[in-house]
């Protein structure tokens, strides 16, 4: 365990850190059965109080989860990579496939998506800011669960203006093929323009639970807002990602 004069951390909370690092550093693979807590115990020279709360602390982080009657185990994460401003380039939406299953195919991951609601809804004050219309001015919306490689890692919401989806396939659960975006284009709006807000927070209880999050993961707070080349807003997005999902790549020329 490392250590030093000055390292005024807890035992467990060295413990947890060494074996964090194995974790991040790959000596430690997801699906890798931990030692017993016993091992641990006499290879660190330390209680078996400290190695239970070293593992509760990793659990905690969302790197560990316990089988019962097998053991500990480094925590499987799928995760697909967000590519930033690549992800929404039109060649993607407008070759037939939804983003998310475009981008993760990519990645070697596999995606989808559960439909949780289509109905006809009051517009939340944020949706109303950003759409330019009165907070409760009924909008279209649909929930869905997206997972990758069959875990969920979002909630995600869409809102628009009825007159935007009014004969359109977004009233419908299978949008075909290119999604949203493309059907958006089809009836009329050419794209233009995103804008992303991104917010870190903890889980609500029932996040948790649609989420399948271990204890002490947070998730990520994304308002997305799509323009057409008019400038009006034509979706709103409200998603709640889980944090250890979710990786953020951006490459950009520098504005002037």
């Amino acid at each position: 365990m490392s250590t030093g004069p000055t390292d005024a951390r807890p035992l467990q909370v060295r413990l947890a850190d060494d074996i964090r690092i194995q974790i991040e550093n790959g000596q430690l693979k997801p699906g890798d059965r931990l030692p017993t807590l016993d091992e641990l115990a006499a290879a660190h020279m330390v209680s078996l109080a400290v190695v239970r709360k070293a593992i509760d602390l990793l659990k905690q982080q969302g790197l560990v989860v316990s089988q019962q009657g097998k053991g500990n185990f480094v925590r499987e994460r799928p995760s697909a990579r967000r590519h930033g401003i690549e992800r929404y380039a039109k060649s993607r939406w407008r070759s037939g496939k939804a983003i998310l299953t475009a981008e993760a195919e990519a990645q070697g991951h596999t995606a989808g998506q559960m439909m949780r609601e289509l109905a006809e809804v009051p517009a939340p004050k944020i949706v109303a800011e950003r759409l330019g219309i009165s907070e409760g001015t009924p909008v279209w919306v649909r929930r869905r669960t997206t997972h990758v490689d069959g875990r969920p890692n979002q909630l995600a919401d869409s809102y628009y203006e009825l007159p935007v989806v009014e004969g359109t396939l977004i009233r419908e659960e299978n949008t075909g093929p290119g999604g949203g975006y493309a059907r958006l284009e089809d009836a009329g709006h050419e794209l233009d323009e995103i804008s992303e807000e991104w917010r870190v927070r903890m889980p609500t209880g029932p996040e948790s639970v649609a989420l399948a999050l271990p204890a002490g993961t947070p998730v990520v707070d994304l308002t997305r807002t799509t323009y057409d080349v008019s400038g009006r807003a034509v979706e709103v997005m409200l998603a709640v990602i889980s944090g250890d999902m979710v990786q953020m790549a951006y490459r950009f020329k520098i504005p002037d």
